[in-house]
């Protein structure tokens, strides 16, 4: 078995390194390589063979998952031009983005008491067209500008929106029970 550990999970799916990419090329070559390393084509060898293709059908199924989702894509290319996000650190964001936050949360919360599956369905569609507005930009931050910093810091709203969406989903969840 000969693959190479050195290869980041663009080089690996033979994708070239940026944000924009085809889910149907990425979703092949995944199944393509997955079917190569799978531990059971392994399994009549020693105990070393295994033991790395267990290892690459782990790496193989880490760098699917990353590169699928677009904000772990992102940050994975990010880390890739040595460009820390700084999610856990810098939480500094712009005054009219933290308020439209709150208000969208407050919103949620009113939506779960009033039981009111209409208004979290509007609430969610704002989201998700927020979230995709800024997905574009992502875009353009990471493809075409190469501004690093400005992707590093929609990453970080983007985190806002996904702990938005679970608001969400767990608002719908207890209103389904």
């Amino acid at each position: 078995m000969q693959f190479d550990f050195q290869q980041n999970f663009f080089q690996m799916f033979g994708l070239p390194e940026c944000f924009k990419l085809d889910g149907t090329v990425l979703e092949q070559n995944f199944l393509t390589l997955q079917s190569q390393v799978h531990p059971d084509k392994f399994a009549h060898l020693p105990e070393s063979e295994r033991r790395l293709s267990l290892q690459w059908a782990t790496r193989v199924n880490e760098a699917y998952q990353t590169l699928r989702k677009p904000v772990d894509r992102a940050r994975y290319l990010l880390k890739l031009r040595d460009v820390d996000t700084q999610e856990e650190t810098n939480t500094a964001m712009p005054a009219d983005f933290l308020m439209q936050q709150m208000e969208w949360r407050e919103a949620i919360d009113e939506a779960r008491h009033a039981g009111s599956l209409d208004d979290l369905d509007a609430l969610e569609a704002r989201v998700q067209h927020e979230a995709k507005a800024l997905l574009q930009q992502l875009e353009a931050s990471l493809d075409q500008a190469h501004d690093y910093p400005a992707a590093a810091g929609v990453v970080r709203k983007l985190r806002f929106f996904e702990k938005l969406s679970e608001e969400v989903a767990s608002a719908y969840d207890e209103l389904d029970h």
